[in-house]
């Protein structure tokens, strides 16, 4: 199991990385004011508006980026610090929230498909870890001179687990860009932010998307080691 760890351990150091340099960009551009004075809440409500979207409300959350749409009540959920803002962070995060409601009302394609896969990651998710460690024992235990990869069911059973969790973090790689995309666009074609705000907006939401990047590249590495442990490539 060493390449197992080497794969974590480099994977929650770049995540980590990433992470510092969001929060170092979050906090550098919550101080780039904005001067038309909207806060976090008052650009997703005006964006949300634009886009002719009347059913969705804006809320606050607690926590720090804990900034979510939650297409089943229709909501876009803002941490406390972006819902009363009023600085080119803030306006970034709301924006890219409402990125989400927009493809939700146009029905955007991958959004849909990220949704359908929930129910399923989530059964993933919970129990893949219980049925890598079966698998691995069970395949150990059964080795014989006639079948000297012993029983591979159940590692199966998880590494199909495995990538339905990493189909996700794939699938929603382009969901998040698009929805960035979105804002930054609807940003910059409003004239809601200018255009030294807007290069706050562009770095930040830069950022935020690599977190997903490094998420699914990690993901996928360990699908890879638990797949050759399937083949029999490798038995450490």
């Amino acid at each position: 199991m060493t390449g197992y760890y080497i794969i974590i351990g480099i994977s929650m150091l770049v995540s980590w990385w990433v992470s510092s340099r969001l929060k170092s960009k979050f906090e550098y551009y919550s101080n780039v004011h904005l001067r038309n004075g909207l806060s976090g809440k008052e650009v997703a409500e005006k964006m949300l508006r634009d886009n002719g979207i009347n059913d969705v409300q804006v809320i606050s959350v607690p926590g720090q980026l804990t900034d979510h749409y939650n297409p089943v009540d229709k909501t876009v959920n803002l941490s406390e610090g972006v819902y009363m803002q009023r600085n080119a962070a803030a306006a970034a995060v709301a924006a890219h929230e409402c990125g989400h409601a927009v493809q939700h009302a146009v029905g955007y394609s991958m959004l849909n498909l990220r949704s359908k896969l929930v129910p399923i990651v989530n059964i993933s998710s919970n129990l893949m870890q219980f049925v890598l460690i079966a698998g691995i024992a069970i395949m150990a235990a059964s080795r014989t001179i006639e079948n000297p990869n012993g029983n591979t069911t159940v590692l199966a059973i998880g590494v199909a687990m495995f990538a339905i969790t990493t189909l996700f973090a794939f699938v929603t790689l382009p969901v998040e860009y698009d929805a960035s995309n979105r804002a930054m666009k609807w940003l910059k074609d409003t004239g809601t932010v200018t255009t030294e705000e807007f290069v706050g907006v562009q770095d930040s939401l830069k950022w935020a998307a690599r977190t997903y990047v490094v998420a699914a590249l990690g993901s996928l590495a360990q699908l890879l080691y638990w797949g050759s442990l399937l083949l029999g490539g490798r038995r450490d």
